[in-house]
């Protein structure tokens, strides 16, 4: 069973606080034993091949979003699946989950406020030999030293910047596709979308990607 006294970190309370605009609504959960009860009758057949540590994952990351939407007054909303993997959230609202094998993120807005969003956590530990130069772009091994290369930021920003764009744009993109500017705070795709970006990076990465309403970015 979930310790609700022990699902938060402080730090990263702390650090997501001041992560975003205030349009967008975060929160996070540290993951538990128990988790995977968190996903409504509804939502399970969303996991029925799942293994116990994914299902414990999605629904640590469900009843994060549930929390946030409650705000905004849909209560035990349903979180399925679309034809292409993409979350359904309700009407006029935008979100993102995200979650690493310890901590789950969600990320929600109003679609009047934001019209796309992203979000990723990863651990604060270097990436794995050989993948930095997988995740760079010849410009941003150009432009970063060796210690961001190295560091998972570039990679959560990209994955942030992907799950914005998907369920709007449904562009295909990997690694080499997403540039990154960390100076003026924007991912710009291969395909031309540009998104702002925000990030933090202890006592975990956490990456938000999004594009507001109004003038184009």
């Amino acid at each position: 069973m979930a310790d609700p006294l022990n699902d938060k970190d402080p730090a990263l309370a702390a650090a997501l606080a001041s992560l975003g605009p205030p349009e967008i609504w975060l929160t996070h959960r540290v993951i538990q034993p128990g988790d995977e009860d968190l996903l409504l009758a509804v939502e399970a057949p969303d996991f029925r091949t799942s293994v116990l540590k994914v299902r414990r994952q999605s629904g640590a990351a469900r009843s994060l979003a549930r929390e946030l939407l409650a705000e905004f007054g849909f209560r035990d909303t349903a979180l399925r699946r679309t034809d292409s993997g993409a979350i359904d959230w309700p009407m006029g609202m935008n979100g993102s989950l995200a979650h690493d094998d310890q901590v789950a993120v969600a990320a929600v807005a109003r679609q009047q406020s934001i019209l796309a969003l992203g979000i990723d956590i990863e651990p604060a530990i270097p990436l794995r030999d050989g993948l930095a130069r997988i995740i760079a772009t010849p410009t941003e091994r150009r432009r970063y030293q060796r210690s961001i290369l190295e560091s998972r930021l570039l990679f959560s920003l990209k994955e942030a910047v992907y799950k914005a764009q998907h369920p709007i744009y449904g562009d295909a993109l990997d690694f080499q596709d997403v540039e990154i500017d960390l100076d003026a705070r924007r991912g710009m795709t291969r395909t031309g979308r540009s998104f702002l970006l925000r990030f933090i990076t202890a006592p975990r990465v956490v990456a938000l990607a999004f594009v507001p309403a109004g003038p184009s970015v």
